[in-house]
């Protein structure tokens, strides 16, 4: 029967609404939105970069990098193991991939094979169990010589690990620096897409996370002279590093010889700020417990001897230590303008990347590019709009007003859940909104086509209705479901414009049948049971 239970009126009436009101924010100004209460929806649809404009950029991650760093922890680690046990060798070091060490006493040899094989560890993922995939393989070569080699396993899930982390890293630098909706996606196997709506100076984006931000605290080697550090010859255990500050011409303002032995890294920092002092911008810093404790330790073993504070291998200040830093925090101090103190505390704050990034593409889409494919987008989608609905009333009449107010509701659905979601709108997604607009009345010529065969079948208006109704939903769902698989599968394996596409084909098509088969029939009935017609306008 062509019955509709009290629950679902209820039910459909509040969907509508509920779109009605999310969709309203957009006819207004962030700033008129701002100023109402906090209670009220002020959710507006994200603009993607082809429609606000700002950066594109498109990183990737050094993975060679990645593995050195692994490789070299792991001479550490075989150091020291063959160091406990007092196992003689030599050429410790990393080579042509792979971490060698030669035994000098062949007779020890079993038992250094022993000790460097129990360091190998299961594979995250792998699990704990018997058989599980270890990190690396150890082999043994003629002469002593003992080889330590990465497994693929390790390598790939090293590189996974890399790419999560610095999305993530990416993510807490760009969330800081006060950036609204960016999209920070992996493409491929070590290439990480970077895109910020409205930020109109890439140049300070990718300083801000292009920075690996790996800061460590050394001390100056007081027995370098001024004439080794101009020559680049630094003492036994240290290294020539250059300072932050630059010169016109671009080269270093100074240079240091500091050892290569960390006093303190600066992983164990909880929180950076900038601030002043003396009046001029600084960066103050704090530890955690573990670091606090380490640092105090470090300064109160080497008052009165400078100490280097170098971020990503290059010294930003070195003051005197003139007393035991006991509280765990302190102040970096240099060449700073009040920008780059607030830029440097964001990146320690979110931490060190992995791995250095390359930009290897960089767009920067200018705001007026932007509106004018906003308004293109909305002049194509009156067009469409206009000819749809004077087509469904034509053929139509009362109908195809009916469903024209359908479609409205629609449309208001639409632009409410994309503004509920914080989904992003981009210019193929538009293009996907027209297209539903086309595609939304498909559902509601097939219902109008079904009744009016069987109206000239010569059934009453009521039993024709309930039949267009209940003989074109299985068409209907058919149709439409197909169109959503093929949807399902845009967004699944596509990126960035295709996905925007693929989202707002995929939402049109749930609303659009939603309001052809629920929301119409409701309207239907209630013209029905207000004008009891003997003919129905169709």
């Amino acid at each position: 029967m062509f019955y509709f239970a009290p629950w679902r009126i209820v039910l459909t009436s509040l969907i509508c609404l509920a779109g009605v009101i999310f969709s309203i924010p957009n006819l207004f100004s962030r700033a008129q939105l701002d100023s109402l209460p906090d209670w009220l929806p002020t959710q507006q649809i994200n603009f993607g970069l082809d429609l606000r404009g700002g950066s594109h950029l498109m990183l990737e991650v050094d993975m060679e990098t990645v593995i050195k760093e692994r490789l070299e922890s792991q001479v550490d680690a075989v150091r020291g193991a063959l160091r406990a046990k007092q196992i003689g060798y030599t050429n410790l070091g990393v080579e042509a991939g792979m971490v060698r060490v030669d035994i000098r006493d062949a007779a020890k040899r079993e038992e250094a094979l022993r000790e460097i094989r129990a360091l190998a560890a299961p594979v995250s993922g792998a699990g704990m169990f018997v058989g599980a995939v270890r990190d690396i393989d150890v082999t043994a070569e003629a002469g002593g010589r003992i080889q330590v080699a990465l497994t693929a396993e390790a390598l790939a899930e090293r590189k996974r690990h890399a790419i999560a982390q610095s999305i993530e890293i990416i993510r807490r630098r760009i969330d800081e620096a006060g950036t609204r909706d960016p999209t920070i996606q992996r493409q491929g196997e070590d290439r990480i897409l970077v895109q910020l709506p409205g930020e109109q100076n890439p140049d300070r984006v990718k300083r801000l996370i292009g920075k690996t931000a790996k800061m460590v605290f050394r001390l100056v080697d007081p027995t370098a002279t001024p004439e080794d550090i101009a020559s680049g010859r630094a003492p036994a255990g240290s290294e020539i590093l250059e300072s932050d500050g630059r010169r016109a011409d671009g080269s270093a303002e100074q240079h240091y010889a500091v050892r290569k032995r960390i006093m303190v890294a600066g992983d164990t920092l909880v929180d950076a700020q900038p601030t002043f002092q003396q009046g001029m911008p600084v960066v103050s810093f704090r530890f955690d417990s573990a670091g606090a404790r380490r640092f105090g330790d470090a300064t109160k073993e080497n008052v009165g001897k400078p100490f280097a504070i170098v971020l990503d291998d290059r010294v930003i200040s070195a003051p005197v230590i003139r007393e035991p830093i006991l509280g765990g925090s302190g102040i970096i101090s240099g060449s700073f303008t009040v920008e780059s103190a607030r830029d440097l505390a964001v990146l320690l704050r979110a931490g060190a990347l992995p791995a250095p990034l390359r930009v290897i593409e960089e767009r920067t889409v200018g705001p007026s590019l932007g509106s004018d494919s906003i308004a293109a987008g909305r002049f194509a989608g009156a067009i469409a709009l206009v000819l749809v609905v004077g087509y469904m009333i034509a053929t139509y009449r009362l109908f195809g007003v009916l469903a024209t107010l359908a479609l409205g509701i629609n449309m208001a659905l639409i632009i409410g859940a994309l503004s509920l979601l914080q989904m992003t709108l981009t210019l193929p997604g538009i293009a996907g909104i027209v297209l539903t607009i086309g595609m939304a009345v498909d559902a509601s010529v097939l219902i109008f086509e079904r009744i009016r065969e069987e109206t000239r079948a010569g059934k009453t208006p009521i039993a024709a209705m309930d039949a267009g109704f209940a003989r074109a939903f299985a068409t209907i769902f058919d149709s439409n479901i197909t169109t959503f698989f093929a949807a399902a599968i845009l967004f699944a394996m596509g990126s960035g414009p295709v996905r925007g596409f693929a989202v707002t084909l995929g939402l049109g098509l749930i609303t659009s049948v939603y309001t052809a088969v629920e929301v119409t029939r409701l309207i239907m009935v209630f013209w029905y049971r207000r004008t009891r017609p003997r003919l129905l306008p169709v």
